[in-house]
């Protein structure tokens, strides 16, 4: 792994240990925290609070009453040589496919009104521009490369249940896109932005600088949870989760949007094994295993 020879380890207050792997985003760095996240999660240590694993570090909420800030770093630098000394790295996850209605109507009319003052080309649209600035072709091509290759969750925050995620392909082949100069007031529910070399889902209606590519129909926060695939838990996606992103025109969208209505929907997903030194070494072959996976649920 190209990381730093260990992690940072530092306090926030007497209730919180932020463990850094790395200054910089990678699939290195996410998958050490992750792993280390599920470990600690594995020892169900009487204490802990929260574990909230992030794109390249883990923050750790524990109550101090309850368990010793020694015990806890101790605990927590035995999983961090554990997962550097390991010579098989594998994260059981699953992949999920999103239905996405790109170059949608609602998305297209909120960008209308916000051109002039909050962005970099207030002519077009997001997608010219994030097209443009990734040296392709027109925004169907970015639409295309954007769905091509799977997506991977690298951490969920900033608001309720909203995941930030990273393309599983090679870095010279990353989209990314600048954010807006200045952020918008308003950005649609469910709404699929790009900003940097991360996607995100808006799971509710708010303020947001990410370029925005389209819209879903399917909820990602349900706190009602009224879905089947929200019974255990209100938010849909966990860190390390892979999603493949399926373009669905407007009468598609609304045959979805009726099934969510109704309670009926599913999303569609399979467990997966997903390895790191595969993904690094051939992600062509990586990306069509969980893709051949995600094929046969």
């Amino acid at each position: 792994m190209t990381l730093p020879e260990q992690a940072r380890y530092s306090w926030g207050g007497d209730e919180f240990l932020l463990v850094e792997i790395a200054p910089d985003m990678s699939l290195e760095a996410n998958f050490v925290a992750n792993t280390m996240a599920h470990g600690l999660e594995e020892q169900r240590l009487d204490g802990v609070i929260d574990i909230c694993p992030a794109n390249a570090s883990l923050l750790v909420r524990f109550d101090p009453d309850r368990l010793a800030h020694t015990e806890l770093i101790d605990r927590l630098r035995a999983l961090e040589g554990e997962v550097r000394r390991a010579t098989v790295h594998e994260l059981p996850t699953r992949v999920i496919e999103v239905p996405v209605w790109y170059a949608d109507p609602y998305t297209r009319e909120t960008e209308t009104r916000f051109r002039e003052g909050f962005h970099q080309r207030p002519a077009g649209t997001d997608l010219d521009y994030a097209a443009e600035v990734n040296g392709l072709a027109d925004a169907d091509e970015f639409i295309r490369r954007h769905h091509e290759t799977p997506w991977l969750v690298s951490m969920v925050g900033f608001v309720a249940g909203l995941p930030f995620l990273f393309q599983l392909t090679p870095r010279e082949r990353q989209l990314q896109v600048p954010k807006y100069l200045s952020p918008r007031t308003d950005t649609p529910p469910l709404t699929l932005g790009i900003g940097g070399c991360f996607t995100a889902h808006y799971s509710v209606r708010g303020a947001g600088g990410y370029q925005m590519l389209g819209i879903t129909p399917t909820p990602i926060f349900d706190p009602e949870q009224r879905l089947a695939d929200f019974s255990d838990f209100m938010v849909l996606f966990r860190t390390g989760d892979i999603v493949k992103y399926r373009p669905v025109e407007e009468a598609e969208y609304r045959e979805i949007e009726a099934a969510v209505a109704d309670g009926s929907y599913r999303y569609r997903q399979a467990p997966v094994t997903f390895s790191l030194s595969e993904a690094l070494a051939d992600p062509e072959a990586s990306n069509r295993a969980l893709l051949e996976a995600l094929d046969a649920a």
